[in-house]
């Protein structure tokens, strides 16, 4: 199977074309891009700032839900752990205590603050803004990340489609509250594939669905996955995943994939 070329300019919008085909996906797939400078932030195509206070979820939101590019400093988000998560904020003891978290979501302050502690976060002081868009607009060509919201069975078969050629498996962690540690936190911070049970305030601010898991990767990986998802579909292993029968007898299912082996 030929593999698509990294260095090679990538075709977001027939990117995203591909994925709605393959997993038929209801929520649109939005990149993250972050900006050493706030001038470079402004200056994206049709950028929106907002005029109100908001969570980092929302304002991912706005992208995947709305369909807006929206553009963010510090001072546009609601306090220090939505700031700390992408950067734009300290990750200093104040914050790693979390102390407004003792009685809310743990019952110590140790609990608290091995939690935060728990937390991947992009480091701060390189970045000064952050944007969101859908990807297929290619406004952020690159974006950073891409977030792609998508339920459990849509979910696993764009693993399959990661782990199709130069196989690895994957491992992740759940934090608890600040999933989104888990997914933009991480793939921002490692550049690695990251999956996660979007949280309480993802699901309250952000309006993710309950059915809905987040996976945060890079662009080239994106494409990787595709690759390897339209391979998977000729071979008989595509979405909708058709359920079998539980009473029926397995042998003529199975032969499909695997009689000729």
């Amino acid at each position: 199977m030929q593999q698509p070329n990294i260095s090679e300019r990538l075709d977001l919008a027939a990117m995203v074309a591909d994925l709605n085909a393959l997993l038929r996906l209801k929520t649109t797939v939005i990149g993250i891009k972050m900006f050493a400078r706030v001038e470079d932030m402004a200056a994206v195509e049709k950028i929106r700032r907002p005029n109100a206070v908001h969570t980092t979820d929302q304002i991912v939101s706005m992208a995947a839900r709305l369909g807006w590019t929206v553009g963010i400093t510090a001072d546009d988000l609601v306090g220090a752990q939505c700031r700390a998560v992408i950067g734009l904020g300290p990750q200093d003891d104040t914050w790693l205590k979390g102390e407004n978290y003792v009685g809310v979501w743990h019952g110590t302050a140790e609990d608290a603050r091995k939690r935060q502690e728990a937390l991947d976060v992009v480091p701060f002081g390189r970045y000064q803004a952050m944007a969101v868009s859908p990807l297929s607009s290619g406004r952020l060509d690159p974006p950073d990340i891409c977030l792609v919201y998508a339920t459990p069975g849509q979910i696993i078969i764009l693993i399959n489609g990661l782990q199709y050629v130069g196989y690895k498996k994957f491992e992740w962690g759940v934090v608890g509250e600040t999933a989104c540690a888990d997914s933009w936190g991480r793939a921002l911070k490692t550049g690695e594939p990251s999956l996660s049970l979007p949280c309480f305030a993802e699901r309250r601010y952000g309006g993710v669905p309950d059915e809905e898991m987040l996976m945060a990767l890079k662009p080239a990986d994106l494409a990787k996955a595709i690759a390897g998802m339209k391979q998977l579909a000729k071979n008989g292993l595509r979405y909708p995943i058709a359920p079998y029968g539980i009473q029926n007898d397995v042998r003529a299912g199975m032969s499909v994939s695997y009689g000729k082996k």
